[in-house]
């Protein structure tokens, strides 16, 4: 990964960290090789240049050679996915995890998303792993979806966080407050033993403003394409703005996904757009191209995010935002400064907000400028790169000091 020009390169903890560390060893716990890439590989890089021995355990897939060309180590994980495949195949998959602990004996062991946390936390108390960083990056569909399935795993998620979070030896990584105070509040998390980072970060050099297309407005929603991600309230929105006459585009970004039991089936996003209703471009690895498209970014999520990312590189490319107003989302989008909050599931709140964004050229392209300063200010890749470095070193540190002792 180049550096970005506008920042400095980054180097984790500065020179300090490659001399006394002496190649601690971090392993990285993801469920999906292809989101390692998209959210946590410039720490990697970024621990791998401050000293740190990396290695990610994952399922390899279409992200593989990219982790490859990186230089990243990894291990191909075969029973540990994110959907459930059965009580045989799970214990076979904390078997996996606690075998990999053991043979690779980490000094640190990084954990991303709620499924990593609760599986990789117990293999390594099993295995002996000295140090424990779990983030979450949202509290995602077992604690936002009104499902049955959801409302019947919550109570059980939330028994087994509050045994296996509260380790003295390990820290939890957040990325919005709302998510902190609600852990706090149940007792599921300990206050010392968080830490806020907001985000994944952009890089903002791949995602830099340009002037708004020329052509037909276009509104797009970008994420996987799930209910709770708001797919449904998006095609409803366009339903009505066309049907004021309005002369815009609206388009779905991005996959289907099948391990989700949220998932909006293929069949009805073709369906959407054989009618005109909606275009469905599916899932995109040049989203800095198609943001350079966009007129108008929307996020209608009730998911439970962390803070979107899709939302960060939006800010950064200089598009003006509408959203529902929810955590995570409100991390970044600052109401009538870089676009416009509306209360989550009102439709016609949303249909209004994209409405007035398109009627005012000025102030539109005046919120993107103000996400562009936001970003540049809060968000940029280097600053999450050095707070999550700045957290194995405080308890690879703490950890020789307690042996010094």
């Amino acid at each position: 990964m180049s550096p970005n020009p506008e920042t400095p390169v980054v180097k984790g903890s500065d020179a300090r960290a490659a001399s006394s560390v002496k190649r601690a060893k971090i392993l990285f716990l993801v469920t999906e090789d292809w989101y390692f890439v998209s959210h946590r590989l410039p720490i990697a890089i970024g621990a791998e240049a401050a000293g740190y021995e990396v290695v990610v355990a994952t399922r390899l897939d279409r992200a593989a050679r990219q982790l490859e060309q990186a230089g990243v180590r990894t291990i191909g994980l075969r029973y540990f996915r994110r959907a459930s495949k059965g009580l045989w195949n799970e214990l076979r998959a904390l078997l996996e995890l606690v075998a990999v602990y053991r043979h690779e004996r980490p000094d640190v062991v990084h954990h991303v998303a709620l499924k990593p946390v609760l599986y990789g936390s117990i293999a390594a108390r099993l295995s002996g792993v000295r140090h424990i960083v779990n983030a979450l990056a949202g509290l995602g569909f077992v604690f936002s979806s009104g499902s049955l399935r959801a409302r019947f795993s919550r109570p059980v998620v939330r028994v087994m966080l509050r045994l296996l979070i509260p380790a003295k030896r390990g820290l939890l990584i957040l990325q919005n407050p709302d998510d902190r105070n609600l852990l706090l509040e149940r007792g599921i998390a300990d206050e010392s033993r968080t830490r806020l980072i907001r985000g994944a970060g952009v890089d903002v050099a791949r995602f830099s403003p340009r002037p708004e297309p020329s052509e037909t407005p276009l509104v797009i929603l970008a994420s996987r394409m799930l209910w709770d991600k708001g797919v449904g309230d998006f095609v409803e929105m366009a339903v009505r703005l066309r049907g004021e006459g309005l002369r815009t585009r609206f388009a779905l970004i991005g996959h289907s996904d099948p391990d989700n039991p949220g998932a909006v089936p293929p069949e009805q996003l073709l369906k959407w757009q054989r009618s005109g209703t909606v275009e469905w471009w599916g899932r995109r690895d040049d989203m800095h191209e198609v943001l350079r498209q966009a007129t108008i970014v929307t996020f209608p999520s009730t998911y439970g995010e962390g803070v979107p990312k899709v939302l960060l590189e939006a800010a950064a490319s200089g598009r003006a935002i509408v959203a529902y107003d929810m955590p995570g989302t409100r991390e970044i989008v600052r109401h009538k400064q870089n676009g416009l909050l509306v209360p989550p599931h009102s439709v016609a709140a949303l249909a209004d907000a994209v409405r007035a964004l398109l009627q005012d050229d000025e102030g539109r392209r005046a919120m993107g400028k103000r996400g562009r300063a936001i970003v540049m200010d809060e968000f940029q890749e280097h600053m999450v790169v050095a707070q999550t470095i700045a957290i194995y070193d405080e308890i690879v540190a703490g950890h020789r000091l307690h042996l010094a002792r």
